[in-house]
């Protein structure tokens, strides 16, 4: 053997166990990047699980947040533009509402909000809609059956004025209270859609004025008002007046039991005169008295459309008139005589006027100052006595009475005739009881302990 060939089998073994050795260690590094590899796409596996996670809870989020817009928001949202806000952060349509409130600054939560702005908008649009139209169908319908009502008033009074039969007058006397009653709600019902109470009067009586409120009432027989008052009541403002006297009176009589009274009181003030009514009806409950309030007040607008069922318009008409007039309106029970509510009915010393004699004295004396001389004397008229016939007057005070108990016409100023010489024909029995019925009514309404 050749020692060339002792070495290459020497060699061999010790070359092959190098090769091996390499091999080996270039698998094991590459085992270890695979290792490493494989933990990097773990990694990512989790990572990406963490992702799906949270794309599905955000999915979730988005669909509750849906499913709240659907069943709570925009329920919510109707319901304030209807009936007022009722408290809760949904109705705004801010990011308040939102259940999540981390959706507030995406383009979900801002897309929300855009809807509730959108049908915000549109249910405000149709509300306006529909408070346009029923105004302009109530008042056509108002104006209408006033014309209706104000024939009947002109056919009954035609009656009171022709006919003078106790009995017919006592038949009629209902109808016509029925027919003032008629049009006081009418009256009532065209002022809260925005029109003019539709009568202009002169200056007026303060007790004149209440008492014309009285007598527009169903139970007029249960009022009791003073007995006089040296207060009158500016023409543009009587009719406004008698309105809402009317309407807290009604509401005072309907509100307690028919046994009761309701009284009338005056009460003058630095500022003005109160008009107090007095009930003995059970009082009001927190809530009532708050609503009274705010509807005596005419603060707040007046939609036909949010009227509960049944309607109520007496204070809502009250408080217009107050808003519209400059008079105030009130209701309490620490006041009340009889324990129930007092409703109270201001009127400011600039809707009163003053008595036509004391006007048209100071027009005389400021013209008479104006010219620097004392105001003459009024030129006396036809119509006054002469100096001698009121001396005979004064000295006899006792009226001269005909066969049928009525008062005989006296003599014509200026005139000269017998005392004792009596009239040629005494007025006929059917127009004594014409005047005899009327004296009776009018006692009545002015009676105020029956």
């Amino acid at each position: 053997m050749t020692p060339v060939i002792q070495d290459a089998l020497v060699w061999a073994p010790t070359g092959g166990m190098l090769a091996a050795g390499a091999l080996a260690l270039h698998y094991r590094k590459k085992a270890a990047q695979y290792r490493t590899r494989a933990g990097v796409l773990q990694d990512q596996a989790a990572e990406a699980g963490l992702r799906a996670a949270e794309a599905e809870r955000g999915i979730a989020v988005r669909d509750e947040e849906a499913q709240y817009l659907a069943e709570t928001r925009l329920p919510d949202l109707v319901y304030a533009l209807q009936f007022g806000p009722v408290g809760a952060d949904s109705t705004t349509g801010t990011a308040g509402g939102l259940r999540h409130r981390r959706l507030a600054d995406t383009v979900t939560g801002k897309a929300y909000l855009s809807v509730l702005e959108q049908v915000g908008a549109v249910a405000e649009r149709a509300s306006e809609h529909a408070e346009g139209a029923a105004r302009s169908a109530v008042q056509a319908v108002t104006r209408s059956v006033q014309a209706l009502v104000y024939e009947q008033q002109s056919a009954i009074t035609h009656l009171l004025d022709t006919q003078h039969d106790e009995k017919f007058l006592e038949l009629i006397q209902p109808i016509d209270h029925a027919a003032s009653q008629l049009a006081r709600r009418l009256q009532i019902l065209g002022v809260l859609t925005g029109m003019w109470p539709g009568r202009q009067r002169d200056d007026a009586p303060l007790l004149e004025t209440v008492r014309g409120g009285v007598s527009r009432i169903r139970d007029y027989h249960r009022v009791r008002v003073p007995k006089e008052s040296a207060h009158y009541v500016a023409g543009r403002y009587v009719e406004p007046v008698v309105l809402a006297v009317a309407e807290l009176l009604d509401n005072a009589a309907r509100h307690s039991a028919p046994s009761t009274p309701v009284e009338v009181s005056f009460l003058e003030a630095h500022h003005g005169i109160s008009i107090e009514i007095h009930d003995a009806g059970p009082g009001l409950r927190a809530e009532a008295r708050d609503e009274a309030g705010r509807r005596l007040s005419g603060e707040e607008p007046i939609r036909l459309t949010e009227l509960r069922t049944p309607p109520s318009f007496g204070h809502l008409g009250v408080g217009a008139l107050a808003a519209q007039y400059g008079f105030r309106a009130s209701v309490d029970e620490e006041h009340s005589v009889h324990g129930g509510v007092r409703a109270v009915l201001h009127i400011p010393r600039a809707l009163l006027a003053a008595p036509p004699g004391e006007s048209d004295t100071a027009r005389t004396r400021a013209q008479g100052t104006a010219a620097g001389q004392d105001p003459a004397p009024a030129p006396r008229t036809d119509a006054d006595p002469a100096p001698e016939e009121a001396a005979d007057d004064a000295a006899s005070p006792e009226y001269p009475v005909g066969e049928d108990g009525l008062p005989l016409r006296r003599r014509a100023p200026g005139a000269r005739q017998d005392r004792s010489r009596q009239t040629a024909e005494p007025p006929s029995p059917e127009a004594g009881q014409a005047l005899a019925a009327f004296v009776r009514g009018t006692e009545a309404a002015r009676n105020t302990t029956d």
